[in-house]
């Protein structure tokens, strides 16, 4: 597997799995107690910071079925707002937008890595990406965000991702199996499907984000709102660091910090020298 570095953070291979925390600046998001007001901002990063993050990714537009639009103009002066509060906090920072206009915006401000959940599908955003030199995570998109059903669509979508970043000139590339209802299309099967075969993606030989925090494939099964997916996001999220993942993004830090420790641990079982039944 390829690594991957987001500022000083190592992603892939042998590093540690990696915890990237939400900062959302869209009061739209289908998770309401997500949203952080730019008078927040701050507090709520050092916070995160606190509790265990390597990395903030940034997001200001939401991306969930019928939210409702907003003009790329909001999106980017949200943006910039929070990367303005956020200088010199001493963190690596990751953009999430699709909009080419947003992301050049962004690129004044000292951010490490670039978040597109289109996949590298639209060309000038695909070669600022490139010529930025910075490390990209790309969804699994083949025209709309999010737009694969199964895993062998999805492996096969995510090839043509990483040929786009290839002829872009992006040399580090960490993939996104597209987890969610991005689409009406999709259904809380796909999901499942695509966790249960979550490894499977390992055969692409690039790190792995899992972001499945609170979605809504989570509520069908246990009936619960977003403000109480909680347990079943980290039931998943074991699961998923079990099958491969190297980066986690969630809104809950602290929790989501203390099952990487105690699955970190739990894998380390096989250095333990049991030395009470040598003979």
């Amino acid at each position: 597997m390829q690594t991957c570095r987001v500022g000083n953070v190592t992603i892939g291979k042998d590093a540690p799995v990696r915890l990237m925390a939400v900062i959302n600046a869209s009061p739209e998001s289908f998770y309401a107690k997500s949203f952080i007001p730019s008078e927040s901002v701050v507090c709520t990063a050092q916070q995160f910071i606190d509790d265990g993050a390597d990395i903030i990714d940034i997001g200001a537009r939401s991306t969930a079925p019928n939210s409702p639009s907003i003009p790329i103009q909001t999106e980017r002066e949200r943006v910039t707002e929070v990367l303005r509060h956020m200088e010199g906090m001493g963190i690596p920072i990751s953009l999430d937008t699709m909009y080419p206009e947003v992301l050049n915006a962004a690129l004044r401000y000292d951010i490490a890595a670039i978040n597109d959940i289109h996949g590298l599908a639209n060309p000038e955003y695909a070669h600022i990406a490139g010529d930025s030199g910075l490390p990209v995570i790309s969804m699994a998109t083949d025209t709309v965000p999010g737009d694969v059903k199964g895993v062998k669509a999805t492996l096969k979508t995510l090839s043509t991702v990483i040929e786009r970043a290839e002829k872009n000139g992006i040399r580090e590339l960490i993939l996104d199996t597209a987890i969610g209802k991005w689409i009406h299309e999709r259904t809380f099967q796909d999901d499942w499907e695509i966790c249960r075969h979550f490894s499977d993606f390992l055969e692409l030989k690039r790190p792995l984000l899992a972001a499945v925090s609170r979605k809504s494939f989570l509520g069908d099964l246990t009936g619960r709102p977003p403000e109480d997916r909680l347990a079943g996001t980290l039931a998943v999220t074991c699961s998923l660091m079990d099958k491969g993942a190297s980066i986690i993004r969630a809104h809950d830090i602290r929790e989501t910090a203390d099952i990487i420790r105690v699955h970190q641990k739990l894998e380390s079982r096989d250095l333990i020298q049991w030395t009470y039944n040598s003979p």
